[in-house]
Formats: structure tokens, sequence, C-alpha cells
């Protein structure tokens, strides 16, 4: 089940995926995380799909990784008269706590936060991004707005804030009680909504309790203003391009985009690059130029992960969409420029042994032609840093522990063996080259570059490189 390329794939589950037969093929065409979202769906479905992955993972033998993505906070306006209303721009435009029913004048607006955080000046943006408001005069219970970019407005259209950090949690009661369910079901990463400050990241790490892997998704412009705090308090962080796109202005989401791929490269934690990669292909069975292009440069720039969401969940094409990506990335992986391309950002050694080491290790396995770098691995730290340093060779991680090996199937170039502990450096040795050999990584006469933690089994502490040879 060997893949043969270094950026992975999640794939959303939902209606058009969510028996036995479609997630197993899914996986079969290169699927290496499932994504359950909880914005759509009931506990029972989303238990019926993780069911299913870990009967496929336990056929398989392969660690799958399981990321429950929170809905988060969901601000919308509320109902008009006959279902919409007209907005012509130019025209005045009132928000307010009134649950009357709206119409071309004003709507109701049930979110009192929106109102505290509101200054003149700010702009509304309403039906993802449709239709632009213009504040001219807040209060404690109402905002007074100009129509900038007028059109139809309908019940429960979306409201975002790009102007405004708002004083909420990035996790609602639905999503405490989701949470509480998923980590109940043994989900593996965790992925929050609506984060605007690094407080949101430390409370909803406070409430999983180690339990799952923390990923931050950052769709809103405050958070990019705190970018390097919010990484470094998260596990893995998801460019979720859909909310930017709405929030941000459209040439400005690429530069973001990189931004945030190269802080969580310099730190050495996962990156996920999202939303309508291949957003064509839910009614087609091939993508756009464009779309091919889009997941390349995600690619290129070294994006740990590339994220399907509606392709899989209610797509006519599910799995050719993942095939297609699949592709895409072994093309991107196989050009000459490649290489050049992403390793043009590369994070110098943290002045740690254990960053030593790793640095190390993927240039021995660069001059001697090594075949893999083998880790061992408690936690994944080592092999966060193998993954971090990009090495020009397959990483094969060694794990006694199933949830770890599991949370690194999101990890670049990683491929994880569940396996007992070793006690010595002779079963080290004897190990990885047996595994090696067996999972396709190493031909006999060929070398291996193997990184561990002495004592064994003691998390974080990568202090030993050794080469070995494979046998005939």
């Amino acid at each position: 089940m060997r893949r043969n390329r270094n950026a992975k794939i999640i794939a959303t589950l939902g209606p058009a995926s969510s028996t036995p037969e479609a997630i197993r093929a899914l996986f079969l065409a290169g699927a290496d995380v499932f994504r359950l979202n909880f914005s759509h769906g009931a506990h029972a479905d989303h238990k019926a799909r993780y069911d299913a992955i870990r009967a496929l993972e336990a056929d398989t033998g392969r660690p799958i990784g399981i990321l429950m993505d929170l809905q988060g906070p969901k601000l919308r306006v509320g109902d008009f008269q006959g279902g919409q209303v007209m907005l012509a721009e130019g025209r005045p435009f009132r928000l307010d706590l009134d649950p009357k029913l709206g119409d071309a004048t004003r709507a109701p607006l049930l979110h009192p936060e929106i109102f505290a955080a509101l200054e003149p000046g700010n702009d509304l943006l309403l039906d993802d991004g449709k239709l632009r408001l213009r504040v001219e005069k807040v209060g404690r219970d109402f905002a007074e707005t100009r129509v900038i970019t007028g059109g139809k407005l309908s019940n429960h259209k979306g409201v975002n804030l790009p102007d405004a950090v708002l004083p909420i949690s990035a996790l609602t009661e639905k999503d405490q009680r989701d949470l509480a369910f998923g980590l109940e079901l043994g989900v593996d990463w965790v992925a929050i909504s609506f984060v605007q400050r690094p407080d949101d990241v430390a409370a909803a790490r406070k409430l999983i309790g180690g339990r799952a892997a923390l990923l931050s998704k950052l769709e809103k412009p405050a958070a990019i203003t705190r970018l390097e705090e919010i990484v470094d308090l998260s596990d893995a962080v998801m460019v979720a391009r859909g909310d930017l796109g709405v929030e941000l202005h459209p040439e400005d989401v690429p530069s973001v985009q990189k931004q945030i791929v190269r802080a969580c490269r310099q730190a050495g934690k996962p990156v996920v690059v999202a939303t309508q990669m291949l957003e064509s292909m839910v009614t087609s069975p091939t993508p756009t130029r464009a779309e091919a292009s889009d997941v390349a440069t995600a690619v290129y720039e070294g994006a740990d992960a590339v994220m399907l969401s509606a392709e899989t969940a209610a797509g006519q094409y599910a799995e050719a969409a993942v095939t297609i990506m699949n592709r895409i990335i072994e093309r991107v992986e196989h050009d000459p420029t490649y290489r050049p391309i992403m390793d043009a950002v590369h994070p110098d050694p943290e002045a740690t042994t254990a960053d030593a080491i790793t640095a190390a290790a993927r240039q021995v396995a660069h001059t001697i032609r090594a075949d893999a770098i083998v880790t061992f691995t408690t936690s994944g730290s080592t092999t966060l840093r193998a993954a971090r340093e990009r090495p020009d060779v397959p990483i094969l991680c060694l794990t006694a522990s199933l949830a770890t090996a599991r949370r690194l199937a999101l990890a670049w170039g990683v491929h994880c063996v569940h396996t007992e502990d070793v006690h010595s450096i002779e079963e080290m040795v004897n190990r990885s080259c047996a595994v090696a050999g067996a999972q396709d990584f190493a031909r006999p006469g060929s070398r291996i570059v193997i990184t561990a933690g002495m004592p064994f089994g003691t998390p974080g502490a990568t202090n030993v490189l050794r080469i070995a040879w494979l046998h005939d």
C-alpha cells in the first residue's frame, strides 16, 4: 500500500462516499486521511463512517488518519418578508436585534456580539461576499449601513466581518457536544473553525486534553496577524481558502497561502491547503486546467496535504477526483523543477541535538544515495523533524503507538508502520532493514539511514543516527 508521492490527500466523506465500498475505493485511489465534516450529518452517520474506516485500516494493515472538522460559529441574518429582498447599491440598510421580518430597508441580525465589535467604516459581507455593506453608525443593538454592492438577499444568509475581531469563542455549544462525541469515537485530528486569536487555539487544546491532535483552520484575516503564535500552539494548520477568499480580496489569497505554508514549514508543523481545489469535479469527470495548476502550486510550495471537500463528499466523481489529485501530485514531484522550487524555503535546524541529528540524516541519505530514512518515534516528534527537512528519499516511520501512526498519516513524505518497540541498537537495525524491505522501500544491497532516540521509547529524544545495509 505504498504511495509513490510525498504530499498527502485528505478526502471528505459525505452522502456520495459513505458506504464501506466507497471509502475503500477512495483509499485505494490515494486518500491518506478522511475528513468527517460536523457541519453536516448526524452523529450516527459519522460513527458509521468512522467504523468503516477502522475496518478498512484493519483489513489493509495501513494506519489511516481520521480528521473531525468542527462547524464553529455561524453568523446569519434572519428572515425576510417573502423570503428575500433586493438591496440597491447606494441605499441605506439597517441591521438590528429586532426579530420581526426584514424588508428592503432593514434585517434582523440576532448577534449582539457583532454590534459590539463593529465600528464606523467597517464592512459587512453577506452571502459569501456577494453583497457588501459599509457601517456608517453603530450602537449596542443596531448598525446603520450603506449598500456598497447590492443584490438579492434571502433568509439565513451568512455574515462575514473582515475588519473586526468578534468577542466570541471558536467553539459553540454544538461544537463542544460534537467534540466530546468525536473524542469518544477516537478521532486522530480535531479541526477548529473560526480561529481569530491564539486564545481560541489554547481553549480548544485544553478541551481536547491530548486525546487528539489539534488542527487550526485559518479562515479569518485576524488570524493572519497572529500567525506565528497560532502555528506555535497548533499541531497542524489548514489554509481554509473558501472563507479566506470571502474576507480577503481575491488577489490577496495566493500570497496569504504562501505566507501560511512558509510559517508552518519553518515551525515543522504539517500544513493543509483546502477548499475548491478540484471544484468542477463535483459535476464533471475532469478538472479544469486552472484547478490542476492550483493543486500543483500547493505541492510545489511543499504543503503536507491537499484536501478535497464537496468533490468527494457530494460529487458525482468522488473516486476520479482522488485519482486525478494523486496523478497531479505524482507528476509535480517528478518534475525536475520541483526540488529547486520547494527547497527555496528550507528552514535552518534549531540548535538542538535532535535537529542536528535529523538535518544530518537528510544530508547523509542524499550523499550515500540511501533508499529511505527510517525513524523510530513514540510521540511523532522524531518523524515530524524528518518531514520538516523535506528529504529527497521517503521517510519510513516505525512506532509502537497506533495513535501516533494515524496522526502522522497527514505528514509530508511519511509512511507509517505500527510495530513493537525495540530495545537495542542491533534490534533497531534489524527491524529497520526487515520493514524497509517488506514495505518495498529498500532492496537487498542498498542502504538506509536510521534515526531514533535513546533510551528507546523516550518521547522527543532524537540522538542516534545509523547507516545500515540490507543484506541479500
